[in-house]
């Protein structure tokens, strides 16, 4: 979680408070302590936070399957929100691979406040190959 940490320092996940719980190979984890910069002018979480926190700890789980030097991009995802979000609440997001090809990745995110599912998140990845730019 230490090279997360660092590697998410002054970005948009650090920003949004996005904090690394556990990162393997088979799954990534990582929470928000929802506060008012989550949510929307009616005090719930706003979808934005809900993608915030789930595509950072999908992109985790990406990163962990990919060759040395490849990157990645999001092409493609769909959010299910199940329940509202409220200051206070510990949502813990947890990303698992679905596919890992050759040229996309396919990551499903459950988040959890406590026991409950509250949203759901899949995310495809374009799978980019290092570039004589890079």
């Amino acid at each position: 979680t230490e090279e997360i940490q660092q590697r998410i320092q002054r970005s948009f996940p650090a920003d949004m408070g996005v904090e690394p719980l556990e990162l393997t190979d088979e799954l990534c984890r990582g929470r928000i302590v929802v506060d008012e910069r989550h949510l929307h002018p009616g005090r719930l979480v706003h979808g934005g936070a809900w993608v915030a926190l789930a595509d950072s700890v999908a992109a985790w789980q990406t990163f962990r399957h990919l060759p040395a030097g490849y990157d990645f991009t999001t092409i493609e995802m769909k959010l299910n929100v199940f329940a509202g979000g409220r200051p206070g609440d510990e949502l813990i997001a947890t990303a698992e691979h679905l596919h890992a090809g050759r040229t996309t990745h396919v990551v499903e995110v459950r988040v959890h406040r406590g026991e409950r599912l509250v949203a759901n998140l899949v995310v495809t990845q374009l799978v980019l190959a290092p570039t004589s730019d890079d």
